[in-house]
């Protein structure tokens, strides 16, 4: 306990270097944690851009390409899946729903996603959230459209808005459907996820602007007009699609189920379980997170050498402090063992107010991380790498501080009396 309270008064009696060192440890403690927190946030939200999905099938290629382009809109299908074999996948008894995904078009430069009502229904990301509008309400009619976020928002589209999707997916087409426009019906909240970049029609509506379509370029009015009127079930069925997601009503079927359709007789498709892939994927494309890791250690580094300097300049002006404990009966023992406790209270106040810090920042910008960027940030439970950070944060800083205990420590009494000039 005395040892305690001299160590104490001796930081009291230093207030301003004190302050620094401490603000030093804490921004460097909240800048670790809250890259870390950031890291494995960005990696949750990575495996988690579809969620509730059992099995992703389509045309057999690559699992990561397949889930490129049916979760990321990354690239094109090596080739489609007739709309039979999605039939006959979906009405399996150990299926619980799936949802039909057709790509091919574009708005602008924004992929345009055929799909059905149950998108809407059972679509999840982020764990377990639901996709909601921000406005309007889902396709009802054949040519209505549903925004993603950052499509309306960058394109500034609103309700009853009349849009012409393009046939392909460059930015720039001279082969545009302008003679079947679209009216925006509904704008989706913000995921951060790619659903935000996309534009959703029904797959119905997919089938209506090619019906008598000849790809001709610069010819935006070639084909037939195809309305309420003039359309009907037969001629708007789809005869293909581009992947399907399955949820089925029991996980424990999810290999039995994956090995039939890499079998299925009638069709090339294959299967993918999206939180193998996504991980997979993760590991082949996350070397971004490896890099926030080294500047943040880099960073925890600086605030240790930092904190090292503080400790030597400052023992300097107390040699005769020191030597007064020596000339009292302190041992030598007694003056490292204070520095080494001051040591210890320097970094345990700057781990509790670099914590703090950090959750302050956490809460403040939580909304604008889960809306922007799709980023879940853990606020409240910590992880056992935070633990694991901070147990070595505090061990390296009493390593660093055995440096000047040990210089204090043979430092003798006579030359912290003599007067050096």
């Amino acid at each position: 306990m005395k040892l305690l309270n001299i160590s104490l008064k001796s930081l009291l009696n230093r207030k301003g270097t004190t302050f620094l060192t401490i603000l030093s440890i804490a921004l460097s403690v909240a800048l670790l944690l809250g890259i870390e927190r950031i890291r494995t946030g960005a990696k949750q939200s990575f495996e988690s851009t579809v969620s509730g999905v059992d099995l992703i099938a389509g045309a057999r290629s690559g699992p990561i390409n397949l889930m490129l382009y049916s979760v990321f809109r990354i690239g094109n299908a090596t080739n489609n899946v007739s709309y039979q074999t999605f039939k006959d996948i979906s009405n399996r008894d150990d299926v619980s729903w799936s949802i039909p995904i057709s790509l091919g078009d574009s708005h602008k430069g924004y992929k345009v996603v055929g799909t059905s009502l149950d998108y809407f229904k059972h679509f999840k990301f982020a764990g377990n959230k639901n996709l909601k509008f921000m406005t309007g309400n889902e396709f009802k009619g054949l040519y209505d459209v549903v925004l993603g976020a950052d499509v309306a928002s960058q394109l500034k589209y609103q309700i009853g808005d009349k849009i012409v999707l393009s046939h392909g997916s460059d930015k720039i087409s001279f082969q545009d459907h302008a003679d079947k426009p679209f009216t925006v019906v509904g704008v989706l909240s913000k995921t951060g996820t790619p659903v935000d970049q996309s534009l959703h029609v029904s797959l119905e509506a997919i089938e209506a602007i090619h019906i008598g379509w000849q790809q001709t370029p610069g010819d935006t009015h070639s084909g037939d007009m195809h309305n309420h009127d003039t359309a009907n079930e037969s001629t708007l069925t789809p005869k293909s699609i581009t992947a399907f997601f399955l949820k089925l009503n029991s996980r424990l079927d999810v290999f039995n189920v994956k090995n039939d359709i890499d079998n299925y007789n009638q069709e090339a498709v294959m299967a993918v379980l999206p939180g193998v892939v996504l991980r997979d994927l993760w590991n082949t494309i996350g070397s971004a997170e490896k890099t926030l890791l080294a500047v943040s250690l880099l960073v925890f580094l600086v605030s240790l050498v930092s904190m090292i300097i503080s400790l030597l300049a400052t023992l300097n002006e107390r040699r005769r402090e020191m030597a007064i404990f020596r000339s009292l009966g302190a041992q030598k023992g007694f003056i490292f063992s204070v520095l080494i406790i001051e040591t210890g209270l320097l970094t345990l106040l700057g781990i509790l107010l670099g914590l703090l810090i950090l959750y302050i920042a956490l809460f403040s910008f939580k909304p604008v991380l889960e809306s922007q960027m799709g980023l879940n940030v853990n606020l409240l439970t910590p992880s056992m790498n935070d633990f694991v950070y901070l147990s070595v944060i505090f061990a390296s800083s009493l390593c660093v501080g055995i440096l000047p205990s040990y210089k204090a420590y043979k430092n003798s009494l006579a030359d912290g009396l003599t007067i050096k000039s």
